[in-house]
């Protein structure tokens, strides 16, 4: 209970969940609902990356990137670059779990605006690098293996969004980044000690779970593994692995199911869905997120590409377009931070990017 009322989206798609089930009883069919090689690679993908992050590699690796930099201007460019890159592999979600702490370390000054701009561009920068690859979000994979987009499409496809992302994201770090020299900043980090042995199982597994994405090896085979060296090796690192995000998965796809077992509705959503899935991906993604309005929108459409720009850029705009915005404002909020003149400038640039990014997809004759 506790769980739902921390996760009010878990809680939505369980109430809705429930609410199909008396529209649609139980059945037989209810299995063919799930999209189960979705669930399979995206805890995959989950389990190994926590593993990595229990051993301290990303808290090396951005350290080490960071230490001999002498501006603040930099460190923060770097930072926000950091987090778009990581993004395209590690999901939104990890990489701010990650760099959010390690940013406000750098800075002193909890409150600053410095950090303030620079814990914002990251947070853009990991909602849209993450556009770029099918595992780096969670709605990605999920509309990826659904529509069977094949690996090099999804990257192709993306690629000229991404492109412009990173231009707007460089452009507006440069102008709202903090000046001065590193006598306001720490530059050192300590992490856990690095197990090579886990970090070299952990990056095979990594490498085998995009193999497995690309189509080269089957989900099955990676779920197995990972489960059996996780079990071997660290078995408390399947419980940092996000569950509840999982289960909302579930509840979103036992909804979908029955609803499109209603006729009437079904017809009714799928009339305003088609011809629209990227304005409609974008819209729901503003009151709901990206990873639910991905689920939801779905199973009224057969553009799964339009669908699929429309909640990744649908990220930006409002603080709970996508839920890892909401990572980086909770940690902010708990070190002081003044949550009203974050949000007020989140929200401006957010939109000056979702408007760029909108117009260019409609001036390509994506709607």
């Amino acid at each position: 209970m506790s769980k739902l009322k921390r996760d009010p989206i878990l809680a939505v798609s369980l109430a809705l969940a429930i609410a199909s089930c008396f529209l649609i009883f139980p059945d037989e069919k209810y299995a063919s609902y799930i999209n189960w090689k979705t669930l399979s690679l995206l805890f995959s993908l989950m389990a190994v990356t926590a593993g990595m992050k229990s051993i301290g590699v990303f808290d090396r690796l951005v350290n080490a990137l960071l230490s001999h930099i002498h501006s603040l201007r930099l460190i923060s460019i770097l930072i926000v670059l950091i987090s778009t890159f990581m993004s395209m592999f590690l999901t939104n979600d990890v990489t701010l779990v990650t760099l959010v702490p390690f940013t406000i370390l750098l800075f002193n000054e909890t409150d600053s605006k410095g950090l303030r701009n620079t814990l914002i561009m990251e947070t853009i920068g990991a909602n849209l690098g993450s556009m770029l690859t099918p595992f780096g979000n969670p709605q990605n994979l999920f509309l990826y293996t659904t529509y069977g987009i094949s690996f090099s499409g999804f990257i192709m496809f993306m690629l000229p969004y991404f492109l412009l992302s990173l231009m707007i994201i460089l452009v507006m770090t440069l102008i709202v980044s903090p000046k001065g020299e590193t006598g306001q900043v720490q530059t050192s980090m300590k992490g856990p000690k690095m197990d090579y042995l886990r970090f070299a199982i952990y990056l095979s597994l990594f490498f085998i779970a995009i193999l497995s994405v690309a189509g080269f090896i089957d989900h099955i085979i990676v779920f197995a593994a990972v489960i059996i060296a996780m079990l071997l090796l660290s078995p408390h690192v399947l419980a940092k692995v996000d569950y509840s995000l999982l289960l909302t998965f579930i509840f979103f796809f036992i909804f979908i199911g029955n609803i499109g077992r209603l006729p009437a509705v079904s017809t009714f959503l799928k009339s305003i869905v088609t011809g629209h899935e990227m304005l409609t991906g974008i819209i729901a993604s503003q009151f709901v997120s990206n990873v639910p309005a991905a689920i939801l929108l779905s199973g009224f459409t057969d553009n799964g590409k339009a669908l699929l720009l429309g909640t990744d850029i649908g990220g930006l705009g409002t603080i709970i377009a996508s839920m890892a915005s909401v990572i980086t404002i909770k940690q902010y909020s708990r070190l002081g931070g003044k949550t009203g003149k974050y949000l007020i400038t989140f929200t401006i640039l957010n939109v000056i990017a979702l408007a760029i990014l909108t117009i260019f997809a409609l001036s390509q004759g994506i709607c």
